[in-house]
């Protein structure tokens, strides 16, 4: 008995000496990971006093940090810090974020930090993903790079790095992206022998010699800017060339022999270069007889004489152009069958004894006027060159048709000009398909757009079943409108003169069409020039005479529109007495850029500083005088570039879930 509780009193002193030791492990561990934590509370706070920045308003009375903006926690230990596009400036101390030991990812993109990478930079062994485009990073990259084993994603570009690009890559076994494009790099490029790199950039440096065969399968466009050869570009002097077909004394093969071609083979050039010029010569000739006489498909009907009537309904909730929502049950003849042909009183060229056409451009033919006069139809809005319907056509044919209005063009000069406008042809335009003049009525034929016009999609529906337009849709729709109107500058000298949201029409794919090109020159002065006051820029006062410049401002308020999700005819902005662009750059201002926003764009927040980059272009493309906006090339340039970059960031995020592998 007395051996029994002997023994199980040593278990109770066994069992208590056990306890005491895991409650000790667990203060020391508990402990150790609040003096980690108190550190990287001190590097971050070090990094604020150092770089400052309209974000980092965390509160120093928090005892954790994993709470504050940009700031992410794992284990209790700082593991991500995002600050892209947070105003920071200045350079970034030694003893800052080389202290956040556990940090894996880093993203200070888009700011305008200075100076060099800190040398302690080493210290970061677990950093999988870091980002720093888009700053003022000078100098060389500090060696002390190259020894975090751990990267995978690495990206300098966009600053004024300089030096030569260094062989210590190599040590980065497991990066998969380099971006080093657009600083000053000089000297020739390495031999990258990195297994797993899948993105690679170094254009826009100042980099001379050949292409390492080791990057020899990256696109061209990555080396693009420098004076480097070799493939994906062109052959460096002096190395061999594939055969290629030469003529008179050009050399040919492998570019040490010369072989010069027979006469007989040059008179052969000759005479087939001729024969094959007058060809194409004699085709032109009869394409040109052909549309002289009926290049463009007409189909004559009887006349109709229907008594001039306009369509009653409800007036749509937008304003909608070619689309948008719209009343239905209403036909084309009965809002202007009339109007549509012919009413006794003559004096139209081209009419014989009352027959009308409807003139089709190319060669595509797929109903008559007589078809589009039974066609039932809805009305989809009026707005400022006239009213627009959806036309339903009795095979199934859907088509947009606008009755302009204010037109006081000669039939001679109309058809000049609408001439032009059917040879406009680009993919982020809504395609004119046919037109009709007669004396009391001008119609215009469009392809009909599914998904209606952008300012329905904005204002519209707002209801619960409303599907958010999220950041990828939108970047994209300005950068369809903005490669539209690009295509019209590039004409010559000419322009839309009446961009806005309602003549942005949208595909099922969320692609953007831009409608109502070539129509301001068609018709007088708009009788309601409220309809286009909130895009109008400061120096028009002629809306039939809008100038390239004129234009990018329109361009501007409808980006500030899809970024807002406010009209520019918004009722607050009209009580504060000031326009879209006015009202932005107010809050702008005052560092409360994210009140700018939709709410629908608020959830999207990995994507910041491409939407800070954005709303910047709306405000330069807005800007009071034309010589300090930028032309629709560079808009789309921009634009091009953010997308990119979203994508990147896209990437990075999903690094992120995916970086402990």
């Amino acid at each position: 008995m007395y051996s029994f509780s002997h023994t199980m009193l040593g278990f109770s002193r066994l069992f208590i000496v056990l306890r005491l030791s895991v409650l000790l492990f667990l203060g020391l561990f508990f402990l150790t990971s609040s003096s980690d934590l108190n550190s990287d509370r001190s590097s971050l706070l070090a990094l604020r006093s150092a770089v400052g920045g309209r974000t980092l308003f965390w509160n120093a009375s928090n005892v954790t940090p994993c709470n504050w903006a940009g700031v992410l926690c794992e284990n209790n230990r700082v593991t991500v810090l995002r600050l892209p596009a947070a105003s920071l400036s200045g350079e970034v101390p030694v003893n800052t974020i080389a202290n956040l030991t556990k940090v894996r990812t880093i993203s200070l993109r888009f700011n305008w930090l200075s100076g060099s990478i800190p040398s302690d930079v080493y210290k970061l062994v677990e950093l999988r993903n870091l980002y720093l485009q888009d700053n003022r990073f000078s100098g060389s990259v500090p060696s002390s790079l190259f020894g975090l084993h751990l990267l995978v994603r690495l990206d300098l570009s966009n600053n004024n790095f300089s030096g030569e690009i260094r062989y210590g890559f190599n040590n980065l076994t497991r990066l998969r992206t380099l971006f080093l494009e657009n600083n000053q790099f000089s000297g020739g490029v390495p031999e990258l022998k990195l297994a797993n790199l899948e993105q690679f950039n170094v254009s826009g440096n100042s980099l001379n010699g050949s292409i390492p065969k080791s990057l020899e399968g990256m696109p061209a466009d990555a080396f693009g800017g420098n004076s480097l050869c070799g493939k994906p570009l062109s052959v460096c002097p002096g190395q061999a060339t594939q055969p290629a077909i030469a003529t008179g004394g050009i050399e040919i093969g492998d570019g040490h022999k010369k072989k010069k071609l027979s006469g007989g083979a040059i008179a052969g050039i000759v005479v087939g270069s001729v024969v094959g010029f007058l060809l194409l010569m004699l085709i032109l000739f009869v394409l040109c007889r052909k549309r002289s006489g009926n290049s463009a498909r007409s189909v004559d009907v009887a006349t109709y004489k229907t008594p001039e009537t306009e369509v009653s309904g409800e007036k749509p909730n937008v304003d909608a152009e070619n689309g948008g929502v719209g009343s239905n049950g209403y036909s084309v003849a009965a809002a202007a069958a009339a109007a549509m042909t012919a009413t006794g009183k003559g004096g139209e060229s081209g009419g014989n004894g009352g027959i009308k056409k409807l003139i089709f451009f190319g060669s595509a033919r797929m109903f008559d006027l007589e078809d589009l006069l039974r066609a039932s139809a809805e009305v989809l809005g009026k707005g400022t060159f006239g009213t627009a319907y959806k036309a339903v056509l009795e095979m199934g044919t859907v088509v947009a048709v606008k009755r302009l209005k204010d037109v006081t063009l000669s039939e001679m000069d109309f058809r000049e000009k609408i001439d032009m406008v059917g040879l406009m042809n680009h993919e982020n335009l809504v395609p004119l398909r046919a037109y009709y003049y007669s004396r009391e009525e001008k119609l215009l034929v469009y392809d009909y757009m599914p998904m209606g016009s952008l300012s329905a999609l904005l204002h519209g529906n707002k209801g619960s079943g409303r599907t958010p337009l999220n950041w990828e849709v939108r970047s994209g729709i300005a950068l369809g409108t903005a490669r539209g109107i690009e295509y019209l500058h590039s004409l010559g000298s000419s322009v839309h003169g009446n961009i806005k949201s309602s003549n942005v029409l949208l595909t099922k794919s969320y692609d953007a069409r831009v409608s109502d090109f070539g129509l301001a020159q068609l018709v007088g002065p708009p009788t309601s020039p409220t309809r286009v006051a909130g895009y109008r820029a400061p120096e028009v006062t002629d809306l039939r005479r809008v100038s390239q410049k004129a234009d990018v401002y329109s361009f501007g308020v409808l980006l500030l529109e899809l970024l807002t999700g406010k009209p520019p005819t918004h009722a607050l902005l009209n009580e504060e007495g000031v326009d879209l662009p006015r009202w932005v750059q107010s809050i702008v201002r005052e560092q409360w850029t994210s009140e700018v926003f939709d709410l629908e764009l608020l959830r999207y927040q990995s994507v910041e500083e491409e939407m800070v980059q954005l709303l910047q272009l709306a405000i330069d493309c807005a800007a009071q005088y034309p010589d300090h906006r930028p032309s629709m090339p560079e808009v789309c340039e921009r634009i091009q570039e953010l997308r990119r970059s979203s994508l990147r960031v896209t990437q990075e995020q999903s690094d992120s879930v995916n970086e402990s592998d």
